[in-house]
């Protein structure tokens, strides 16, 4: 799955990886005193607020100028970004938008941070890059939002970002200590599905841990420093091999260089595995699986991964496609089923039945019980989501990795 902010990605991700933007996947609670008192916080979050309302019109200026002045002043900083600054504009507004949006949930926000510090690892990034981003996006800020601007307003920002950058300062330290910035990993199988659908086989350099559900972010030889996100297409495997389905999508470099130029023998980078979409095994609740096109990679991994661990839960999974040619992984879900009494599969091609996949979910059931997973195109966990309330199972049983969503509901 290819999941950048202009490629449109079909696993179930969007967004991409960048400095500014990573995926929010909330885990465990963080202590609320690194983000300091909740008075504090909450008038320091209206005078933010207040800031990204006022620059929204304006949003590509202010990326620009902040983009400019960072690499004016700091040039040794401009080697950490992509050659092609076009996709990273986009993402730092997105990043500001998140971050005001949940400034008083605390948890939500230093998970987010937390993520997004381990995640710039393999940038090369260090502690002291942080002050100079800070300088610059702030003077930035205070550039366009003309209006609401003042020492206050400039005050809290400078208090917020020190704050929020230290979160990301000590999670990358803490994660230094037990696991490498980036893996190196051969391409040692390439399967070219269908003309713009490849499986990839991988092997690592080096141990890589990982849970079924989860995903990492992937980097080429081709496109240094762009990477993109895809979920892991199995279990974890005891000769240590990991596989990605990948969909070349219009315009999309890492994914069209992945299905189109990559052959065994090639050599990508692979960031840390990151995710909540994984099985809670503490509990016998059947699993409801929505995947939609590569959306399927993920949900075949939690297949396993409850097969592997010799449960006899329920689980039912609804596989989505356009058409027919596009069920490439049918077969390998079939052949699951036969092997396991406890999986029901069930195809829904849009062009055949003229229903959407989360419509589908109506016809069967009842869903009480079970533990929703959602993986697929952004428009499909948006609609799969607001099904799986309809039908009564609470939000705290669906689990996505969706980006956008994520920003909607907070999970």
């Amino acid at each position: 799955m290819d999941a950048p902010t202009t490629e449109p990605g079909e696993n179930g991700m969007s967004g991409g990886d960048g400095w500014f933007l990573p995926r929010m996947t909330p885990t465990a609670p963080a202590p609320a005193e690194q983000l300091g008192p909740p008075v504090e916080r909450s008038s320091d979050a209206v005078l933010i607020r207040r800031t990204l309302a006022e620059i929204g019109p304006v949003a590509d200026k202010v990326t620009s100028y902040f983009y400019a002045l960072l690499f004016v002043r700091h040039p040794e900083l401009r080697t950490l970004f992509p050659a092609a600054m076009d996709i990273q504009r986009e993402r730092l507004l997105k990043a500001l938008l998140t971050a005001a949006e949940h400034l008083d949930n605390t948890r939500v926000l230093v998970d987010y941070l937390q993520n997004l510090g381990r995640g710039h690892r393999k940038y090369g990034t260090h502690a002291a890059y942080y002050p100079p981003l800070g300088e610059c996006l702030i003077d930035a800020l205070g550039k366009y939002a003309t209006t609401v601007w003042s020492p206050e307003a400039e005050t809290a920002w400078v208090r917020a970002y020190t704050t929020m950058s230290q979160v990301m300062i000590d999670a990358a330290a803490a994660d230094e200590l037990r696991a490498p910035a980036w893996w190196q990993a051969e391409i040692v199988m390439h399967d070219l599905r269908t003309p713009d659908v490849a499986v990839l086989t991988i092997r690592p350099d080096q141990p890589y841990p990982f849970l079924a559900g989860q995903y990492t972010s992937v980097e080429t030889p081709w496109w240094p420093r762009v990477w993109r996100h895809y979920s892991f297409a199995s279990a974890p495997r005891s000769d240590g091999l990991l596989t990605f389905h990948v969909k070349a999508v219009p315009a999309g470099w890492v994914s069209n260089a992945l299905v189109h130029r990559a052959r065994p023998g090639d050599v990508i980078r692979l960031g840390p595995p990151v995710g909540s979409m994984t099985v809670d095994h503490t509990t016998g609740s059947g699993l409801l699986c929505l995947g939609g096109g590569t959306g399927i990679a993920p949900i075949k991994a939690l297949v396993e991964d409850v097969a592997e661990r010799g449960e006899r839960r329920p689980v039912e999974v609804f596989y989505g496609a356009r058409t027919d040619h596009d069920l490439y992984d049918v077969d390998t879900m079939l052949r699951l089923q036969q092997r396991h009494p406890w999986l029901s599969v069930r195809t829904v091609v849009d062009e055949q039945a003229r229903i959407q996949l989360p419509d589908a979910l109506r016809d069967h059931g009842p869903w009480t019980g079970y533990d929703a997973y959602l993986s697929g195109p952004p428009g499909m966990i948006r609609s799969g989501v607001d099904t799986l309330r309809d039908i009564g199972i609470p939000s705290s049983r669906i689990r996505h990795d969706s980006v956008d969503e994520m920003l909607i509901a907070v999970n």
